[in-house]
This record gives structure tokens, sequence and C-alpha cells, in this order.
């Protein structure tokens, strides 16, 4: 399948009717960096969001609220920590990979999710920072026990809904010794097994799953950790996220809530949320085709920048993954049994301070292979700034209508 241009994509997205544009945020239109408290959003984004109300939803891992959410981003961009509340201006949509749902008011809640839940995940940050503190000597014998501390900290991500521990820091203690790298993988993994299995013996044995970044797919039950390669620096976070927090069923919840708002009544049911959704690709889109009436389907424009496949050891097929993969590839294939030209839009995010490969590689390694079922009908190699002026014209253009 060839690709189309930016402006074949506007035209498109401006002549439309129905429209849900379903978008990632990190590396997409926020540039990625190493401390996410640094991250960057371009105010007219905001506004150009707000302008495409009703047409436009995210769909990410991050979060909304919290000292580390989205919304400080948003705040931050404009300048006034009480505007976005008073105008609508908060991103609309589903975070935490689709277990916090938020209005554009940023009133925000969380479907399908218990207090006992919600309970054991606030009590992870302070014990993921403990156990960094235990293993990493082993790992940096160089650094001293203030400094492991302070990496430790900074390491840890504590967000509400999916706290998370990021490797970038440590990583660039030994930019380019891939053994270290590797080694602080299987810690990381380890580590957060262990929290797994503090969950199942807390009586939570069906609450969580890890969710690692990159991934080279999954074996069927967990996803597969990327091990550091000349290169490649491979898996950067894992986060302990709820599950059924994926975003394809995600998808689905912003499909049927856009359904809903422009048609009256929601073909899944009101309270249709990710964690009674379909564990499978195909129950997904079984779960459409029986529900949603072809005249009620809206077009789907997918963006994302996560995405991953990866010769397997054995040398007999490919690892496929990405946080983005999966939403991506539904999107596609929605497109396919309702007749309808859905776009999957892949941004560039290897601009930014984290490791990615590049769309610069017109092969696309790392990224897709010559057997991918997922087609990207855009690529934007110049990453998130050219995303986000192309993204102003479609709301400019819209709203001209």
């Amino acid at each position: 399948m060839g690709h189309i241009d930016l402006d074949q994509l506007l035209a498109e997205m401006v002549s439309t009717e129905d429209l849900l544009i379903v978008q990632d945020l990190d590396g997409v239109c926020i540039p990625l960096v190493k401390d996410p408290l640094t991250r960057v959003l371009d105010p007219a984004y905001v506004w150009a969001a707000k302008r495409l109300e009703g047409s436009f939803s995210v769909l990410t891992n991050g979060e909304h609220g919290g000292y580390r959410g989205v919304n400080c981003v948003v705040e931050r961009a404009l300048g006034d920590p009480q505007l976005p509340a008073k105008q609508g201006l908060y991103l609309p949509g589903l975070a935490a990979g689709g277990v916090q749902l938020q209005n554009c008011y940023g009133e925000i809640s969380h479907p399908g999710i218990s207090d006992a839940e919600i309970a054991f995940l606030a009590a992870l940050p302070s014990r993921m920072q403990t156990l960094l503190e235990q293993r990493l000597p082993a790992l940096l014998p160089q650094i001293t026990s203030d400094e492991i501390q302070t990496l430790a900290k900074m390491s840890v991500l504590d967000t509400e809904l999916s706290p998370t521990i990021l490797l970038n820091g440590l990583f660039s203690l030994s930019p380019d010794d891939v053994g270290i790298h590797q080694s602080l993988q299987i810690m990381l993994q380890e580590l957060m097994n262990e929290l797994i299995n503090s969950a199942i013996s807390a009586g939570l044995p069906n609450s969580f799953f890890l969710h690692i970044a990159p991934n080279m797919g999954c074996d069927g039950q967990r996803e597969r950790l990327k091990p550091a390669a000349p290169g490649d620096v491979g898996t950067t976070d894992i986060q302990f996220m709820l599950k059924g927090a994926v975003k394809e069923a995600g998808l689905l919840v912003l499909i049927n809530k856009h359904i809903a708002q422009h048609k009256g009544t929601a073909p899944l049911g009101k309270d249709f949320d990710v964690r009674s959704a379909p564990k499978t690709h195909q129950g997904l889109l079984d779960l459409c085709r029986k529900h949603i009436p072809v005249d009620q389907m809206p077009l789907l424009m997918g963006v994302g920048d996560t995405v991953t496949s990866n010769p397997s050891p054995d040398g007999t097929g490919w690892l496929r993954g990405g946080s983005d993969r999966g939403f991506l590839t539904l999107l596609q294939d929605l497109g396919a049994t309702y007749n309808r030209t859905n776009r999957v839009v892949l941004v560039d995010s290897s601009g930014g301070e984290v490791y990615r490969p590049s769309l610069a590689d017109e092969r696309l390694q790392g990224i897709s292979d010559p057997e991918d079922p997922l087609h990207f009908d855009v690529l934007v190699p110049s990453g998130p700034s050219t995303y986000v002026a192309w993204f102003r014209s479609l709301a400019e253009r819209r709203s001209a209508r």
C-alpha cells in the first residue's frame, strides 16, 4: 500500500463530515524528553484541539491528572493554570491506556476500577524507589549512595494509575555500554515481576500487567523485553498498568462515545469501558460488527509514534510491538470492515532526547517489516513540529467550512 502526503491527508480530513481523530501524545505533538516534567507543548496545538472538538480524542499511556500529567503541560503552555478549565482547553480522551477518561474541562473519571486497585497503585512509587535503591549498587558500583537515591527517585514516575520506572537517566551514565544497559533492563523486569507477584499475594491476581516500552511484541501472556544492542538502546521503561488498559480497547470506548455524542445512543452501551471489552483483536472487531451499524461508524484517523518490528532470534519471523501498534492496526482493520478510508499516521519521534528508530531509514528498520500487516498511510519524518503545524491547518480549514 502506497503512502500519501500531508496535503492529501489534509484535503481528505477537511472534506470528511463524520471524523474521529484518535491521537497519541508524547512523541506525536510533544517531543520526547528524558525528564517528562520538562515536556513542552505548543499552545497553538491546544487551541487547534479545541477547534476540533467533537472530532478529536487523545489515547495515551500517560495520564491526564497529577503534577506529571499532560494537564500540567497544557496549563504551562497557555501560561494560566485556570484558563483550561474555564474555556474547556484540556485534551479530551483516554489516558493510562484507557482507564482514565477526561472531558475538555478536565473532569476525570476512572470507569471500571476498584478502590482496592487504586490503593495498591498508590503505594507502588515508594516501593519502586526502595527496590531500585537496593538493586542499583550492584550494577553501578561507582555511584555513591546519595547519588543512587537521587537516581532512583528520578527514575520513578509516580503517576496515579500507571506508576512507571524509566531507565533513560541510568542509561546516560554509560551511554555506550550495551552490557550495562542489558543488565539494567533485566534488573527492571525482575523488580516489576516482584511487584506483580505482590499484587497476587494481596488478592489482586487479575488486576495488573506490565507494559514494556518499546517491546518486541507479546508471547501470548506477557510483553517481551527489547534488549539493548549497538545503536539501539531497546526497552527504556516499564509501566505497571491495570489489565484491560490497552489502547485497542480504548479505541472502541472512544468510538462508542463519539457515536453517542453525534447520534444520540451508545451502540456498545453507555457504560462500556476497556475492562469489559473483549481481550483479542478479533473479539474487538466482532463486537463492532455486531453492534455498530455502517452508517454510524465515523471515518477514523489514528496517529502514533511507537511501533516496532524486529527479526525473531531464530530467524523464522518477526517480533512486532510498540504501544501504538495495537490501536493503529485495529483502526486500519475497522476501515476494511466498514469500507472506510481510515488513515494511519506515523510521526518520527527520534528527534527528541529518547532514542527511537528513525523514519529517515526508508526501510523502516526496527519499525516495520516486509510482511507487516500494519500499513502506514502517512509518514511524518520531520517529527512533532511538522505534525502540529498540519494539525493547526486542519483545525482552521474544518472550522472555516
